[in-house]
């Protein structure tokens, strides 16, 4: 068997784009001192508030209160231009405890067999795709816990 490196037609990978996104900042001093983080920030915080997520309730020493952090992503457009930044509240769920804070867990997720049957279902009869992104999706499960959220 001859390779396509020993007959000489193997073709050098070159890269001749170079990312214009912005790189995110690693801590929350530096994000918040960009206004496009501090819009999305703001986003999430009226997202939570729009959905009635929380409410504020005094700190009780008895209840496991668990820390959050923010995480940044930036998405782009197929293009490689920005499409928007994305900033998420998330709680440090490692710090609940199993039987304690929390008795089952449930994570909504496609297998990639499944994207693979309903694409070759779409090509086989010619249908559309589109995909949907929807904003705050997790913010519709209903718990049947209190998180407590410092």
């Amino acid at each position: 068997m001859i390779t396509r490196s020993q007959t000489g037609s193997l073709k050098p990978k070159t890269f001749s784009a170079v990312s214009t996104i912005p790189h995110i900042p690693s801590s929350y001093n530096k994000v918040v001192q960009d206004k496009n983080w501090r819009v999305a920030m703001n986003q999430e915080v009226n997202a939570l508030i729009q959905t009635d997520t929380w409410e504020l309730v005094p700190r009780s020493s008895a209840d496991n209160i668990i820390a959050f952090k923010w995480i940044f992503r930036i998405k782009q457009k197929q293009d490689g231009s920005i499409d928007c930044y994305k900033a998420r509240l998330v709680a440090k769920g490692f710090h609940q405890r199993p039987g304690l804070d929390f008795f089952e867990t449930f994570s909504p997720r496609v297998k990639p067999m499944t994207i693979r049957i309903i694409l070759s279902i779409a090509v086989f009869h010619g249908w559309e795709l589109h995909q949907l992104d929807v904003s705050n999706a997790f913010l519709h499960g209903d718990l049947d816990e209190n998180v407590f959220m410092e």
